[in-house]
């Protein structure tokens, strides 16, 4: 799970929040620190709005990006499209994190456009329950998009950019080091659980013995 940072939520808050005072971050039921669901919702819209966004542009100009993929030393450069992506990957995470009644809600409110009348007529809801579901619908949905690993849907920067923050950078250098290694048991091909087998050494034998210093005579006198 990714951490949550008070710089992360502050901008991202309602000042008049009643559970943060606007700080975005409050004390769970286990007393624990916790996003408020008020930065949920505001993750799940900033989303849903760039979603919107790549759904109703032209699509007579395709739009292709060179982007450095995240190997490490055997990164490539590959070709995305990131406005296709990103609503591929808003439709099926959303999809795959949903019941089926929200994701039924989701999809006539969110996907469909259908107002709160055209869905509690449809889907036998009154008003009360229609808007609770829906605020969590969009606290679910905002944290998931947020921890969603190992790529997140959120901050769009990141995902459109391509620029991934380092939460922990001990823990990516440790991943970083043991895919080295791996990688270098590969080539030699042995196993990486198994420990490398000793490199014998041998004494190295001289060609010929090394020349022995002569010590030079003190020179004669010069003759009067």
């Amino acid at each position: 799970m990714k951490r949550w940072t008070r710089s992360d939520t502050l901008a991202l808050a309602l000042v008049d929040c009643t559970s943060c005072r606007g700080s975005g971050m409050r004390v769970g039921r286990r007393g624990g620190i916790q996003p408020c669901n008020c930065v949920l919702r505001a993750i799940f819209r900033i989303c849903y709005n760039r979603f919107r966004n790549c759904t109703q542009k032209e699509k007579h100009i395709p739009r292709a990006t060179l982007d450095l993929g995240t190997g490490g030393k055997n990164s490539r450069y590959i070709w995305s499209r990131k406005d296709e992506e990103f609503i591929a990957d808003f439709y099926l995470v959303s999809k795959r994190t949903l019941n089926d009644a929200d994701w039924q809600i989701f999809r006539f409110h969110f996907l469909l456009g259908a107002d709160w009348k055209l869905c509690c007529r449809r889907l036998d809801l009154d008003r009360g329950n229609f808007f609770h579901s829906v605020y969590r619908i969009e606290q679910t949905l905002g944290r998931t998009f947020r921890e969603l690993k190992p790529y997140a849907l959120f901050p769009l920067d990141e995902y459109f950019g391509c620029t991934p923050r380092n939460e922990d950078p001990d823990e990516w250098r440790a991943i970083a080091k043991a895919g080295d290694e791996e990688r270098r048991f590969a080539s030699e091909g042995l196993n990486a659980e198994v420990e490398s087998p000793p490199l014998k050494t041998r004494k190295v034998i001289p060609i010929r013995p090394p020349l022995r210093r002569m010590e030079q005579a003190p020179p004669e006198e010069e003759a009067a």
